[in-house]
């Protein structure tokens, strides 16, 4: 996985001592051409585990949340998307890397809709990129499954873990 620059700068001060990070999850919905009055989700395969996922990345420094949630789309995919409302924030448990390094990251999941683009893998964190049908979703851990269940909710209401 890429380690975007500021991580790396971060790291050669702190080497493997817990990083706090904002996240953002795009949770990317279209309506499906295959089937009349239903919905298709944008997942991707990750690299690193596996995993059938919503396209997830870190902000950057500075960087608006709903802004990170779009460009991962455009970067891990290679869809334009449009974000419609913030659905879930909540913290995830810390995180310990294989070279040692220690991360906890505050996700911020957002409803998306799509505009454009035929998904593929395209940064190379990813190894296949695709729509699936809300009914017929392939296997992902829980709480991948639960940001998408997040922006499934009618209207826009923001939940959080208490």
């Amino acid at each position: 996985m890429a380690i975007p620059e500021f991580i790396l700068d971060l790291r050669s001060k702190i080497g493997t001592d817990l990083l706090w990070l904002p996240a953002a999850t795009a949770v990317v919905l279209r309506r499906s051409p295959e089937r009349d009055g239903s919905r298709q989700v944008l997942l991707v395969k990750r690299a690193d585990n596996g995993w059938w996922t919503p396209v997830t990345g870190i902000v950057d420094p500075g960087e608006e949340p709903a802004t990170a949630a779009v460009r991962e789309c455009l970067e891990e995919a290679d869809v334009v998307a449009e974000v419609e409302a913030l659905m879930w924030v909540h913290a995830l448990p810390e995180m310990r890397y294989e070279n040692g390094d220690r991360a906890q990251y505050l996700d911020l999941t957002f409803r998306c809709r799509y505009v454009s683009g035929d998904p593929f893998p395209a940064d190379g964190e990813n190894t296949e990129a695709a729509w699936f049908e809300l009914d017929e979703l392939p296997e992902m851990p829980d709480e991948m499954a639960a940001r998408i269940d997040a922006c499934l909710v009618e209207g826009d209401v923001c939940r959080w873990t208490v």
